[in-house]
This record gives C-alpha cells, structure tokens and sequence, in this order.
C-alpha cells in the first residue's frame, strides 16, 4: 500500500513538473508578439553605444535576473554590475554617472525601492531603461525607454510566484545580449580573453573548436 501511495506521490509531482515547463515554454513563445521589435532594437541600440557602464537593478527575483543580466553583459564586453537598490540610496547611487545606462526591473513598476532609485538616476542623466509589465506605472512613465515584458500567468495556482514572469525578463536579455554580439562585431577571441575557465575556456582556447564542439 505505502509503495503505491508513493508512486501516486511520485506521478503527481512529475505532472506538476511538466505542468510548469510546458506553461513557462508557452510564455516564453508568446515573447515574439509581445514585446516590442522597436523597443528591442532601440535597447541593443543603446546598450551597444554606451561609453559608461551598465548597472542593473531589481529586489527580489527581479534582483536575480538584474545581476544574470549584468553578468551575461559583462560576457559580450558591455561592463556591468549589479546596483543594489538598498544599498543605493544609501550611498550607492554614487556609482551611477552621465554615460551610464541603468536597466531597472520591476514587474509591477511600482516597487518602492526601485522607485526611490529614480530621482538620482534622472538628476545625474543616466540612461534609464525600465523593465516592467504595466506601461502606465511610476517606472513605465518614468524610463527613457520602456521595454515591456509581460506573461499571461505564472504557472502556480495563486499566480503570484514569480516564475514564469522572471524568465521572461532573462530570456529577453539573453536576446539582447546575443544580438549585442552581432551588432558589436564581438569576436571569439574577445571571449576567450575574459572567459578562459571552465569547460567554456577549454573550448574556447581549443585550437581545433569544431573538434570540441559538443555533440548535437
């Protein structure tokens, strides 16, 4: 009997793992018709002629597609950081000057500490792009460039997680970021450079790399 409860147990949880990636799938597809082509290139636009640097900002999960976004920009030569909204108007907000881009992320746009960011960002004339579903929020009226990025739902039952939403926002950027390497004319040597560790550096340091290349 407990053998059986368990495999029930154990089928349950594999349908919920399915149940969630084919819902967070379906929402990254639906990226090509709702984000905006125009918004997109202008970012790529931006980000490809910045003199400065790149600070990313979020609290929460937002927080943690802010410092993959940094560090996934530092990896195609657009130096970037993480600026912790916290520590930001604590003294923080130091680190953004004039040629700077700020990508601030906030799903609802209203997030209380990424807004109290907005006043310096705006006095000091960094570029600020705003990451957010709702258009008309402080953030969406308050960015230099609005990048909208929206699911229909996160696949829990409450829909409040933030799941399927935070994905988006990364797989947006990772967009970004590739087509950065285009624009750029980023090379693979310039990624060795900074990238020599790990199985990536092998590879990339390999002298034969269709040799290396991994299986398909």
């Amino acid at each position: 009997m407990f053998s059986m409860k368990k495999r029930l147990r154990q089928g349950r949880v594999w349908q919920t793992a399915q149940s969630v990636w084919r819902a967070e799938a379906g929402e990254l597809r639906r990226l090509e018709k709702t984000v905006c082509p125009a918004a997109f290139a202008r970012c790529v636009e931006v980000l490809a002629a910045c003199r400065g640097k790149v600070l990313t900002a979020g609290v929460g999960t937002s927080a943690a597609a802010a410092r993959k976004i940094a560090h996934s920009l530092c990896c195609v030569e657009r130096p970037a950081l993480f600026l912790s909204p916290g520590d930001g108007v604590h003294g923080g907000l130091g680190a953004v000057q004039k040629r700077d881009v700020v990508i601030a992320i906030s799903k609802g746009g209203g997030t209380r500490e990424i807004v109290n960011l907005l006043p310096a960002i705006q006095a000091k004339k960094a570029f600020l792009i705003g990451v957010t579903e709702k258009e008309d929020s402080v953030l969406g009226r308050a960015c230099d460039l609005l990048v909208q990025v929206k699911v229909g739902r996160e696949p829990e039952p409450f829909n409040m997680l933030a799941t399927a939403s935070t994905l988006a926002v990364i797989a947006v950027f990772d967009a970004v970021c590739i087509a950065l390497m285009g624009v750029t004319g980023y090379t693979r040597a310039e990624f060795a450079l900074i990238h020599s560790g790990g199985a990536v550096g092998e590879r990339l340091l390999d002298p034969n790399p269709e040799e290396s290349a991994p299986a398909r």
